[in-house]
């Protein structure tokens, strides 16, 4: 990953250079992406590639785009050996006397003896979503349940039933999901099959099941009493990872929606500033025809920015804003984690202040010291998965927000290369 960031950022530096003469002015709209995200590449590095980047004598791609597609072909490859398919589609808005709402089709394709069918069709919505979450944090606690979208906008700022944020909204689904789907345990939850086939799920959302396992029922009855006396190195270790992990994201975040904010100024002014030297070339003789090609490049220009800004609104925040909640997530199983292992060291203490001789242990603390175990080693296979999880998504997200810009850049100088013409044609008939 390290010389795929090298190499985007000189080859930015280059479509940025070209032709450029006003190095040490003030830099707005797209020259923030290279000034401000390169300072952060290496930071960037270390947070996905903690093993230090691409072995020494491994040939690198040709372009971001041959690794971006080298990256996709590993999901093709992996999707020939799951024997469970759910895609999230078809979003439509009902409109009812109490409420407006979106529902989205959810088509299940699956091979399993778990489900009676070879394929189902039902529609839900995101209170069901919501739903099937609670539902899978209660019977799975020991495991990662990954996160929603939040669901919750700023009214006046986004309308949650535009096209723009509900198909945002239907990818995140989409993917959360899917997250469930190639989950090990997870993936075979009741009430995630339930989700998935019922076609009147309220009917099962009102008989109250709750089938939880031992190890849920348990943890459910911790009531927080117990303080624990120290996190475990690893576990704190991994805390403490999780606290910079969000910390490090929420910046990105914000930076990241700055820089856009200031594209879309940016872009404005463009829109302003190509139609001048069209209206100006009605005023002009021989300066016509260039004049009338600048204004079509800086309209090619502003075209180009706008795609680079749709597509860092629609896929670099989105992945953010999901691992943001996936470090909450991951938090939250620690803590339940904690209270397992408060409950079994003060159990262990009050039996080894008897007096009476206990040669045997009693089994309510036989029972927390399974528990202790057996959170430990679900929470540390979900760790190993999600970091692999993470390391592919963020390689893709880096590679395909390079990408982005690279044909940007690309963009505005064949833009600007294709006037360079009628400007000698004219300057040759002098």
């Amino acid at each position: 990953m390290a010389f795929v960031l090298v190499r985007v950022s000189i080859a930015m530096k280059r479509y940025h250079d070209h032709g450029n003469s006003y190095k040490g002015k003030h830099l707005t709209g797209p020259d923030l992406w290279f000034q401000r995200f390169s300072s952060l590449s290496s930071w960037w590095e270390d947070l996905i590639l903690p093993n230090g980047g691409t072995p020494a004598g491994t040939s690198s791609p040709a372009s971001s785009s041959s690794l971006l597609n080298r990256l996709q072909l590993d999901d093709d490859i992996d999707g020939e050996t799951r024997d469970l398919f759910v895609t999230v589609d078809d979003p439509k808005k009902h409109v009812c006397t109490m409420e407006t709402y979106i529902t989205y089709r959810i088509t299940t394709k699956s091979t399993r003896v778990e489900f009676d069918l070879p394929e189902y069709s039902v529609r839900r919505r995101y209170q069901d979503f919501d739903w099937l979450r609670n539902k899978l944090e209660e019977s799975q606690p020991t495991h990662l349940i990954p996160p929603l979208p939040e669901k919750f906008v700023v009214k006046g700022v986004v309308d949650r039933f535009s096209e723009e944020f509900v198909e945002t909204r239907r990818k995140a689904l989409d993917k959360f999901l899917k997250r469930i789907t190639d989950h090990p345990v997870l993936s075979f939850n009741e009430h995630f099959n339930v989700f998935l086939t019922a076609k009147d799920l309220n009917a099962y959302k009102k008989q109250g099941i709750a089938l939880l396992t031992r190890v849920g029922e348990s943890v459910k009855h911790v009531t927080g009493g117990y303080k624990l006396r120290s996190r475990p190195l690893e576990f704190a270790a991994i805390g403490d990872y999780l606290d910079t992990f969000a910390l490090k994201l929420g910046t990105i975040d914000r930076i990241a929606q700055r820089i856009i904010k200031e594209e879309i100024e940016y872009l404005v002014e463009l829109r302003e500033y190509g139609p001048v030297y069209s209206t100006w070339s009605a005023l002009e003789g021989e300066l016509a025809e260039p004049l009338e090609g600048v204004s079509a490049c800086i309209g090619n220009c502003s075209s180009a920015l706008e795609e680079l800004t749709d597509d860092i609104t629609e896929e670099f925040l989105p992945v953010l804003r999901e691992y943001i909640l996936y470090s909450d997530s991951m938090k939250s199983v620690l803590k339940k984690r904690d209270q397992v292992q408060a409950e079994y060291e003060a159990k262990l203490e009050a039996v080894a202040l008897r007096k009476e001789d206990r040669p045997k242990v009693p089994a309510d603390v036989e029972k927390c010291q399974d528990r202790v175990e057996c959170f430990n080693a679900d929470l540390k296979a979900d760790l190993e998965r999600w970091q692999s999880n993470k390391r592919h998504d963020f390689r893709q997200l880096l590679v395909g927000l390079a990408d982005k810009n690279i044909q940007y850049y690309e963009k505005c100088l064949m833009a600007w290369e294709s006037i360079i013409p009628l400007l000698q044609d004219k300057q040759e008939t002098k």
